[in-house]
């Protein structure tokens, strides 16, 4: 058993807890618990234990006798300790983030916002949230896809447990452009919301070379994740925030390569208005045009960009990127010249 199972236990009785006003027997709290931690069995003793361990914690939590039988739910003193107070300014705020997080609807992620969101409805007064709604109708988010991750819910919970419990996963993934989905042993260590879509960042156990081997799986291509009764040492030269802040965008590599991009004076204003990273560097020319120095993992991650701004954009360096730019650039000619 990992070391923290328990911990994790206890932390998803509190959650199931949270959600049920009238409480849950023993039975029902064991079986919402293997159901959302995908565990494949779990005894009421050990509930119960975890249950005087939240008691012992100084939690409000207690047992009640109704005509179902014995329920364990959480006191007032428990409840009257989380009161959220809110500005109608704070209460915007929330909501514009809670649109920009549309994309994780079907998610456990979602399922908090959405009852973070109830709790903060339910304890503000009427007149703070008639103010709320007066401005609301005035500012909008545009731009998130409509997506869900409904159907991939299964998969993410078992990924979000192995992450926290170091557990080994046994996917099957399909990766672009294959035709059918392999099997893979992975090590999972996060996930990443990227343009609307999640990302698992693990450690790839078929990759021999370990500068190599830490991969970028988007959850779409997952069809199938089982945890199993294998557990990994963390990577002590892996720092996932560190890690996410080499490159612009999604792609993994083991060493990022530094781009140099011309960008005439036209277009000049799209990147300085538009970052393509936080540690991008712009040389300022006497034309008004630039020269814009940014890291990247890989190639597609500065192509694309560059391909939007047309003509009013060169890659200067390196050589290899500016060689499969004029490649792309001949390909798009031949196909217009025959379709002209």
């Amino acid at each position: 058993m990992a070391r923290n199972e328990q911990l994790i236990r206890q932390h998803k009785l509190l959650e199931i807890l949270e959600r049920y006003r009238f409480g849950r027997t023993l039975s029902e709290l064991r079986d919402e618990v293997v159901d959302e931690l995908g565990l494949l069995s779990l005894h009421t003793r050990s509930v119960h234990r975890d249950l005087e361990a939240l008691q012992a914690a100084g939690i409000d939590v207690g047992t009640h006798e109704v005509p179902r039988g014995r329920v364990w739910k959480l006191g007032p003193r428990f409840r009257g300790s989380h009161r959220i107070a809110a500005t109608a300014t704070e209460l915007m705020a929330l909501s514009l983030g809670r649109d920009l997080m549309l994309p994780l609807a079907g998610t456990p992620f979602w399922s908090g916002i959405e009852s973070f969101w109830h709790k903060i409805q339910e304890s503000l007064p009427e007149a703070v949230y008639r103010h709320y709604e007066k401005y609301r109708r005035f500012l909008h988010v545009l731009g998130v896809p409509t997506k869900s991750y409904a159907k991939q819910q299964g998969i993410l919970k078992s990924l979000n447990r192995s992450i926290l419990e170091r557990r080994v996963v046994e996917i099957r993934y399909r990766s672009m452009g294959a035709d059918k989905a392999a099997p893979r042993r992975i090590h999972p260590y996060a996930v990443v919301l990227y343009h609307s879509s999640l990302y698992i960042v693990a450690d790839a156990c078929d990759v021999a070379d370990r500068e190599e081997s830490i991969r970028h799986l988007k959850l779409d291509r997952f069809e199938k994740a089982t945890a199993l009764d294998e557990w990994f040492e963390p990577r002590k030269d892996l720092d996932i925030q560190k890690h996410l802040q080499t490159s612009i965008g999604i792609f993994a590599g083991a060493k990022p390569k530094n781009f140099r991009i011309r960008i005439s004076h036209l277009a000049a204003r799209w990147v300085t208005e538009d970052p393509w990273h936080p540690n991008q560097n712009i040389q300022q020319n006497k034309d008004g045009s630039i020269v814009l120095r940014v890291t990247a993992a890989h190639e597609l991650e500065i192509i694309p960009r560059v391909l939007a701004l047309g003509a009013e954009a060169e890659i200067l360096s390196p050589a290899s990127c500016r060689k499969a730019m004029a490649s792309t650039v001949a390909r798009l000619a031949e196909i217009y010249a025959v379709n002209s």
